[in-house]
């Protein structure tokens, strides 16, 4: 997976994991073990929104496409720290952080740790592009 492709595919499923974040599919008295409020739905909205402007809005495109690897570096990067930043206020009563975020579950900071190792490897990773013969 190239960067492009993850700015694609993880773009779609920052939108789809706020949509189902405000529809409340998960909620803290449904699913204790994983569950997204208000905050953390608009971040990942806008994130996700971003992700898939950069690549299929043209004007933006023509801007961002030669730093897509540098967006999903950044991208991971920030993701690996709100995970870790998380995980060290796990045991914590709850609390929003930063004004944006419940980050005390569990499950949600998994889900940052897998976003920001996705992002790193598709950055770093080997390209599902062939290689060119000869």
């Amino acid at each position: 997976m190239n960067p492009k492709q993850f700015l694609i595919i993880a773009g779609a499923a920052q939108v789809l994991l706020s949509l189902v974040g405000f529809l409340r599919v998960f909620g803290p008295e449904t699913t204790p073990f994983f569950w997204l409020d208000n905050g953390q739905n608009v971040v990942h909205l806008w994130l996700g929104l971003g992700a898939l402007a950069m690549v299929f809005i043209p004007a933006l495109n023509s801007v961002v496409a030669p730093h897509y690897k540098s967006l999903v570096v950044a991208g991971g990067v920030m993701a690996l720290s709100v995970a870790a930043y998380g995980f060290l206020v796990a045991d914590a009563p709850p609390l929003n952080t930063f004004g944006l975020a419940n980050l005390e579950n569990p499950s949600d900071n998994l889900l940052h740790l897998i976003f920001g190792a996705w992002a790193l490897l598709a950055a770093f990773g080997p390209s599902t592009r062939p290689k060119p013969a000869g």
